[in-house]
């Protein structure tokens, strides 16, 4: 049975490479047609809308095994993680995570750590964005000018308004 890897960055500036050098590492050898990356692709966006996971769903089969190297890998969003993986699990597929000691999410003591670590990883999400919000608040109280300065003066401004 085959086993894919999958590797996800979120900007264009970084590279899947480091992923895939860690799964070989732990023992995983991925030929290079099932290995599978998106690049420039946020975990905000859910793991079946792009691009190189939902072409990795349409090859891998029942019995193989999808490896990745982390879990926010296969997203940040708690709902999503949890629905990917039981998708797979339904399909007979292994999700095993390197960060967690080669783990198979699939299996019942993999689901319950799943479960759990999902749901500490939203709620440390949420408190993120919790204190953005409260230091964006406490910058405005201040006074403070905030996002991208003006390209134009005031004078250039009224210019234009002419």
């Amino acid at each position: 049975m085959a086993v894919f890897g999958y590797g996800r960055v979120s900007t264009g500036q970084q590279t899947t490479e480091n992923q895939r050098l860690e799964l070989e590492q732990a023992g995983y050898q991925i030929e290079p047609e099932f290995w599978f990356a998106d690049e420039g692709v946020s975990g905000k966006v859910s793991a079946s809308q792009r691009p190189a996971f939902k072409a990795l769903l349409g090859q891998i089969r029942k019995e193989e095994t999808l490896v990745v190297s982390k879990l926010d890998r296969l997203g940040r969003d708690a709902i999503d993680v949890l629905q990917t993986v039981r998708q797979l699990g339904e399909r007979g597929i292994r999700v095993v995570v390197l960060q967690l000691g080669n783990t198979d999410l699939t299996a019942p003591a993999g689901k319950l750590l799943l479960s759990m670590l999902a749901a500490v990883a939203e709620m440390e999400r949420d408190l993120l964005i919790e204190r953005t919000q409260a230091g964006l608040a406490r910058a405005r109280a201040e006074g403070k000018m905030l996002g991208r300065p003006s390209k134009t003066d005031l004078q250039q401004r009224g210019e234009i308004l002419d």
